[in-house]
Parts: structure tokens; sequence; C-alpha cells
């Protein structure tokens, strides 16, 4: 397809066809007045946007890391609110040891400890595991 201009400018048409395109207009043969545009051919891999149906796209680790930081923000501020609404103090009574704290500060204390007996012994099980696995390769 050309223009006005393009006419007046015969070394700005290509001498060589494209490679995978159409072959080159020469400029004393405009070719067919009427250029009717052919849809690109549908890529095999690519799927059919235009179907109606929605894409299912696979979640990538990023996403995940994503999802796991909002979830985080949740908590911290849902853990940050109860904190705020319980700041009475609490006699902590511990192997003989005694203190006082808020409320919230010494459940946040408990909840942290049991998170850490909690991955202990998901470690242990996890070491537990590799070491039976190992023991089944050889």
């Amino acid at each position: 397809m050309t223009t006005p201009r393009d006419d007046d400018r015969p070394e700005s048409l290509p001498e060589s066809p494209i490679p995978d395109g159409p072959p080159a207009v020469s400029p004393r043969d405009p070719g067919p007045s009427t250029v009717e545009p052919t849809p690109p051919p549908a890529a095999p891999d690519k799927p059919d946007l235009g179907a109606g149906q929605p894409v299912k796209l696979k979640p990538t680790r990023i996403s995940g890391t994503w999802v796991a930081v909002l979830a985080s923000i949740v908590v911290l501020i849902v853990l940050l609110v109860f904190i705020l609404q319980n700041l009475t103090d609490a006699t902590v009574h511990f192997l003989g040891a005694a203190g006082t704290l808020p409320l919230g500060v010494a459940l946040l204390f408990a909840a942290i400890a049991g998170a850490i007996v909690v991955a202990l012994v998901g470690a242990a099980r996890i070491m537990q595991l590799r070491r039976q696995a190992k023991r089944g390769l050889r």
C-alpha cells in the first residue's frame, strides 16, 4: 500500500522482497487499486483469546511470594490491633520467676514460643525423612 508521498520518492520502496512478507512493490507497478488485508496466521502454541474462554495462567514463585507477603501484612495488622487493645498489665509466672507486662505482649510471646516449638518438631521430622530416603537409595 502506498501513499501519495511514496510515489514521489521511489527510493523509499524496497527493491527486493521482504523475507516471509509480501512481494516488493515497484514504483511503476502500483498493483491492484484495492488492497484487502489478510489476517495473520494463528500461532499454534498461543491460546485463542477471542474464543470467550478465560485463559488459565500458571502461578509463579513470585506470585506465591506476593500472596505470602500480603497475608503476613494482614496478620501483623491484626496482631498490632490485638496488642493495642490488650494493654492491661498481667503478672506472668514461669519457673519460679514472676514479672508483669501487657497482656497482649505476653500472649504474643506465647504464640512465638509455640511457633518455635512447631518449627523444631517439623525440622526434626524432615531430617528423619531425608535420612530414610538416603538409606533407600543405597
